[in-house]
């Protein structure tokens, strides 16, 4: 019988027949682990380059369009992070990667995975479906959508907005990007290379069946322990990756330091008629509530404020866990830390606002909006705590219970 290893707890299972349309999941851990989709690799490909066509008027046309002062203003997706590149240049550098460059490579890389696949290229392949894993977690397409509008409610108190002609391109382009995020996976085009039937097939009357088979973290291929190189992709086995706890713990730490001048300096100033407001996101949070937006100020208070401090907890908690080998609850930690990836991302709203707000008012002496010194340290928390929940290696938090 064929076996497989679950690659979220490592939890050796019989591979069964999944019908079109249905996944199968872990028992353990509740992880997917084979999944038969409706949509084929032809259709696929079909979205991807529907989005890759679509990408270019959705990034280079206005989105929105403000009249200010009876001055007409536009921002594009990049145009404000562009801007800030003279001053900030590493929240401007962080926008345009999570907003253009992420999402551009990553619809790339999907074009060049059916390339390689119909040439058959297994080096090409295996970088191409490692550039997917990596960009899948920085394209952030639906973040900046959630920003502009909440940039748009902000900015009709002191100007006409109207929406621009890239704005439905845009909408479009997350749409289907959507769905190649919830599709897509690398596992998918590389059973596709080479038959999925190459995992590992065990006699009914094996010894010592959990030792003699390992899982290749890369392409899923369920193959004998003794290899040290998986011999589908190439990429070398490990049974976990390596000093997983010591780089989440460094990047927790790093992100811990840096939540507290996110916080207590400005991170955004505004200069109007010579005065000069700064505001931290308390503060900012304090001002939407008191001019009567409260949708905006809790949207702002859950991804700014709340979010990174619970990825900083719930991590730490998961990895004090696993350092006191901590036997119970272990299913629910394993769904905290699902949450954890999930909403990584979305503390990056705050900064996507900003660069919006830059685009749309620059007047000058008269009316001007800059990001203050807070910025750059809550960009590195959201850089920090992304890079920590990618380190931890998820089957730690079950190795005491499959020992035992």
């Amino acid at each position: 019988m064929h076996v497989l290893r679950c690659a979220s707890c490592d939890l050796l299972l019989h591979k069964v027949p999944v019908a079109k349309g249905f996944s199968a999941r872990c028992p353990d851990c509740g992880s997917r682990v084979v999944k038969n989709s409706t949509l084929s690799l032809s259709g696929e490909l079909a979205i991807a380059i529907a989005a890759f066509i679509l990408f270019f008027p959705a990034q280079l046309l206005p989105l929105v369009t403000i009249d200010l002062f009876g001055v007409p203003l536009s921002t594009s997706v990049t145009s404000g992070a562009v801007i800030l590149l003279d001053s900030f240049p590493f929240v401007g550098a962080l926008v345009i990667f999570s907003t253009a460059i992420a999402p551009f490579a990553y619809l790339l890389s999907i074009l060049l995975a059916n390339l390689a696949l119909h040439f058959h290229h297994a080096r090409s392949l295996y970088y191409v479906t490692y550039a997917m894993k990596f960009l899948r977690h920085w394209v952030m397409i639906d973040v900046f959508l959630v920003s502009l509008a909440v940039a748009g409610f902000k900015v009709t108190e002191i100007a006409e907005l109207s929406v621009g002609s890239g704005l439905f391109s845009f909408v479009v382009l997350q749409v289907l990007i959507a769905v190649l995020l919830s599709r897509v996976s690398p596992k998918k085009y590389w059973d596709a290379f080479s038959d999925s039937s190459e995992d590992v097939k065990l006699s009914s009357g094996a010894a010592e069946v959990d030792d003699a088979v390992i899982s290749c973290k890369h392409c899923g291929l369920t193959q004998n322990s003794e290899n040290h190189h998986c011999h589908r992709c190439g990429a070398k086995l490990e049974k976990r990756i390596y000093q997983s706890i010591q780089k989440t713990w460094a990047s927790l730490i790093a992100a811990t330091v840096f939540v507290f001048p996110a916080n207590l300096y400005p991170i955004s100033i505004l200069l109007s008629n010579g005065k000069r407001f700064e505001d931290t996101i308390f503060s900012g949070v304090a001002s939407l509530i008191k001019q009567g937006m409260y949708g905006i100020a809790i949207i702002i208070f859950t991804a700014s404020i709340i979010v990174p401090v619970a990825k900083i907890v719930f991590l730490g908690y998961i990895l004090i866990c696993i350092q006191f080998k901590v036997d119970s609850g272990r299913a629910q930690r394993m769904k905290i830390y699902r949450f954890v990836q999930w909403i990584g991302k979305w503390s990056m709203m705050d900064l996507c606002v900003i660069a919006i707000m830059v685009s749309l008012i620059d007047r000058g002496n008269l009316l001007d909006f800059t990001p203050g010194p807070g910025a750059i340290a809550f960009g590195l928390v959201v850089v920090l705590t992304m890079i920590a929940a990618e380190s931890l290696d998820s089957r730690l938090i079950w190795d005491k219970h499959e020992q035992r």
